[in-house]
């Protein structure tokens, strides 16, 4: 497996991985599979300042994708972002997802990223579309949870909690990398 830079060339297939997603789970609260072109721009809106990247096996298939974006739309969340990965489903369990965070991790840091979020459905009891694998494997990364919003999400006629967790991937000093240039604040 080997890390590459997501391209517009990608989008067909990270749409195939994604779409699974929205229509049979409750990780996305996206309720439309969002079509080629959509898809294909959020990857250039995303690629102007942040990594887009993805696992691929040795035939170049790609296994799996991650990204950051934009946190908050205000100067001073510059340092933060939202992750966002998703796999393919039948390669679950394998890793995969472990060393791909791990390397977006890497690269936002070397971008000068300071707070990594993240934005997770809570399944209830017995949920069909739903299960609580994205909490804990965020846990297991060195998440940690900052806040519930209580029944925010409703899809599949029923109601989800949504909660943000964080890791700081950097000290917060008084003169921070600026992430989108080379000088400081």
């Amino acid at each position: 497996m080997k890390f590459e830079t997501v391209t517009v060339d990608d989008a067909a297939e990270l749409l195939s991985i994604y779409a699974g997603y929205v229509t049979d789970t409750a990780i996305s609260f996206e309720y439309e599979v969002p079509s080629l072109a959509e898809f294909t721009q959020r990857i250039v809106n995303i690629r102007k300042k942040f990594p887009y990247i993805k696992a691929v096996d040795d035939s170049g298939a790609i296994l799996g994708y991650a990204y950051a974006s934009t946190f908050k739309g205000r100067s001073a969340y510059d340092w933060s972002v939202e992750s966002t990965i998703y796999l393919r489903r039948d390669v679950h369990g394998r890793g995969i997802g472990r060393a791909l965070y791990t390397e977006l991790e890497n690269q936002l840091r070397e971008q000068g990223i300071l707070n990594m979020n993240a934005c997770i459905a809570l399944a209830g009891e017995n949920d069909p579309y739903l299960t609580n694998a994205s909490y804990f494997f965020h846990t297991s990364m060195g998440f940690s949870p900052v806040g519930t919003f209580h029944k925010c999400g409703f899809k599949f006629n029923r109601w989800y909690d949504m909660i943000w967790m964080e890791k700081m991937l950097g000290d917060h000093t008084d003169r921070p990398k600026n992430p989108f240039s080379s000088a400081s604040c």
